[in-house]
């Protein structure tokens, strides 16, 4: 294999969308649209306005659609969610610790767009009919109809760039339906594998 002399690859000045680096915002979007993901739903419920107040209301449930997500260990069980920072979510998992994910089956296309949306009205509307249960541990909803449902203790957020990535223990995982192929994001639309 020969050797390339450095000088053969050009510096170029970053371009006025771009980065030091030269890649631009849509360069790298565009390069990335290009990479399959599966979608789940991350929910979370926010802790009550008042904890030691019974009577005190309690907190909204929260989702957000995420193609971000992947396992990263098998022992210790740990999966990794990316939020943009300063999300509704990302402040949320930074005082809750619990929370759930439900990875979503092809026909559940609505459920992802709907919680993806931006300007979206409240997430008690979102929520209002949709099928789910509350995970026992988490307290968060996991929808019905999803291929799998996990329950997730944070272990470690790190700031990346714009994102937040958030790492944490599985504490349940179940796997409630098994009919149906798995929701995939790829260039900028919902696909079904098949």
């Amino acid at each position: 294999m020969q050797n390339t002399p450095l000088a053969a690859f050009p510096i170029t000045a970053p371009t006025a969308s771009g980065h030091a680096e030269g890649v631009s915002n849509d360069e790298f979007r565009a390069a990335m649209s290009r990479l399959a993901a599966g979608v789940v739903l991350v929910t979370a419920q926010e802790p009550p306005l008042d904890p030691d107040d019974a009577s005190a209301p309690g907190g909204e449930d929260v989702g957000m659609t995420a193609t971000a997500f992947m396992s990263v260990s098998l022992d210790p069980p740990l999966v990794l969610v990316s939020l943009r920072e300063g999300s509704r979510m990302d402040d949320l998992l930074d005082e809750q610790p619990l929370w759930g994910v439900s990875v979503l089956a092809e026909s559940q296309r609505h459920i992802a767009g709907r919680f993806a949306m931006k300007g979206r009205i409240s997430d008690r509307l979102l929520f209002e009919d949709i099928p789910y249960v509350r995970g026992p541990v988490s307290g968060a909803p996991l929808v019905g109809g999803a291929l799998a449902t996990l329950e997730c203790r944070t272990e470690q957020r790190v700031p990346a760039g714009d994102h937040t990535l958030v790492i944490a223990r599985v504490l349940t995982a179940s796997v409630p339906s098994a009919d149906g192929g798995p929701l995939a994001y790829f260039r900028g639309r919902y696909r079904q594998l098949g």
